[in-house]
């Protein structure tokens, strides 16, 4: 008899940080930038990076410890199921953090696309109007403006995803190979920009407190809240390498050291890129209203100004590339999270199958990356509040309070990497989170809450359905699916 195909430990230190830099590195730092001036204006939108760069670390923290003592597919299933009880209220975290992060998880992912086709609209003006007169919107809420949009450029958006699934429809030793070079390509870009941000760089422009109109920067804190709101989504995917957790080599090492070294190193990039870039561009030129921050790139403004329009076309490719390798690398991790709870019984059967020949999950794959197809059609915006705020609670929050629960009932288990000042981290990430979860707005906050009660009444259904605890013992709970 044959032995199932399972995944091989294959991903060294080198390119589980090419995965989560990758990760980070797409849409979200070049597309968040202007958003969160438009929040939070001058200087004062550096806070935004500053506040979620030191959320950042410490949930950093809180990932690694889990990382490296519970290495395996899923990542914050597998946390939370241990964390929490395998066989009580673990079950009821863990199933709360599958149902979210199927539509989280392709909505981050989705970003990315999106992202890339509204950074195509600056190859031309030709092209512009183009996909401006073909384009078509609906809006669900007219309040709200919560709508989907359907284009020449969205649809060369979902040809790219489709194209991403079919690369990722391969052995993990080429998927590495892959990594690094889409991450070579997001360094290229960033690089570039830094340079000639740098040779140009303007003090009195990068900090000026007042524009050219005579506008003052003003600090709000519910400007602080979406601009850190903005960054943090910007910085998702520090903890990426952890859905891959089975296919790591000598994880208690390379996950945590692979998360820390590529927040900070995406903390530097990513005040730099903000400095650099607004050291040319004056602050005051970017737009305030959505409708216009929608086809607004400032890097190809930045890159008009300093180069023209051959610059534009080079940096929006660049641009494209970054989210395309971005997207690749989400949907890379994220598709290893309905096969590890499949794999322990806790998701439905047919997601534990790994390909007889590539050794990949294949059908998980297939599920996250339609959906994230799906959610391509929707307004950036509308999908970056959603993600968070859904998020928040059910992953981030349950997670850190996870660890300190796991410390406590379990302080004897082997845990090659602690974290750091413990538990101070843990707090600090617990305040950040409910900041930016309150800052959201009541749309937001009612989605999400929305969302994690029908989990909690599909997750009864589904314990009543398969006789397992709360309705039975929990000695006598197994698996129900």
């Amino acid at each position: 008899m044959s032995t199932p195909p399972t995944l091989r430990r294959h991903l060294g230190l080198f390119q589980a940080t090419a995965l989560n830099v990758t990760w980070i590195v797409g849409a979200g730092v070049f597309a968040m930038i202007p958003q969160m001036v438009a929040k939070l204006p001058g200087p004062y939108a550096l806070l935004g990076w500053l506040v979620a760069g030191v959320v950042m670390l410490c949930d950093g923290l809180v990932w690694s410890e889990l990382g490296a003592a519970m290495p395996g597919s899923g990542g914050s299933y597998l946390y939370l199921l241990e964390c929490f009880g395998r066989e009580r209220w673990g079950r009821l975290m863990a199933f709360l953090f599958i149902w979210q992060i199927l539509l989280s998880g392709p909505l981050e992912i989705a970003s990315g696309l999106i992202a890339m086709a509204e950074f195509s609209s600056a190859f031309s003006d030709g092209f512009r109007s183009f996909n401006e007169h073909y384009t078509i919107s609906h809006m669900f809420f007219a309040d709200s403006k919560v709508g989907v949009t359907f284009g020449p450029a969205r649809v060369l958006a979902i040809l790219a995803g489709c194209l991403i699934l079919y690369l990722l429809h391969r052995r993990i030793e080429g998927l590495g190979r892959l990594t690094v070079t889409l991450w070579l390509g997001v360094l290229f870009v960033i690089g570039w920009l830094l340079f000639e941000g740098a040779l140009r760089f303007d003090p009195a422009v990068a900090f000026a407190w007042t524009d050219s109109a005579g506008k003052t920067a003003e600090f709000s804190w519910n400007g602080l809240g979406s601009a850190t709101r903005f960054a943090m989504y910007a910085y998702f995917g520090y903890y990426g390498i952890c859905y891959l957790g089975d296919e790591v080599r000598s994880p208690g090492r390379t996950i945590p050291r692979s998360i820390l070294l590529s927040a900070a190193i995406v903390a530097v990039l990513f005040i730099g890129l903000h400095v650099a870039m607004l050291g040319v561009v004056p602050w005051g030129s970017i737009p305030t209203k959505e409708a216009e921050l929608d086809d607004f790139s400032l890097a190809a403004v930045f890159m008009r100004k300093i180069h023209g329009h051959w610059a534009v076309v080079l940096v929006t490719l660049c641009l494209i590339w970054s989210c395309f390798g971005s997207v690749f690398a989400g949907l890379l991790g994220y598709s290893r999270i309905p096969y590890g709870a499949a794999r322990f019984g806790h998701f439905f059967a047919p997601f534990a199958k790994v390909h007889e020949t590539l050794a990949i999950p294949h059908v998980s794959l297939w599920l996250v990356g339609l959906l994230s197809l799906a959610w391509s059609l929707f307004d950036l915006q509308t999908v970056i509040d959603a993600l968070v705020t859904m998020r928040i609670i059910e992953q981030f929050i349950a997670q850190t309070i996870g660890v300190m629960l796991l410390r406590r009932l379990q302080p004897d288990r082997p845990r090659p990497f602690r974290i750091w000042l413990y538990p101070v981290p843990c707090l600090l990430a617990l305040i950040g989170w409910g900041y930016m979860y309150a800052s959201a707005g009541w749309l937001f906050i009612g989605l999400g809450l929305c969302t994690l009660l029908l989990g909690i009444v599909a997750f009864l259904i589904w314990s009543w359905r398969g006789r397992a605890w709360p309705f039975t013992p929990a000695s006598t709970a197994g698996s129900v699916l």
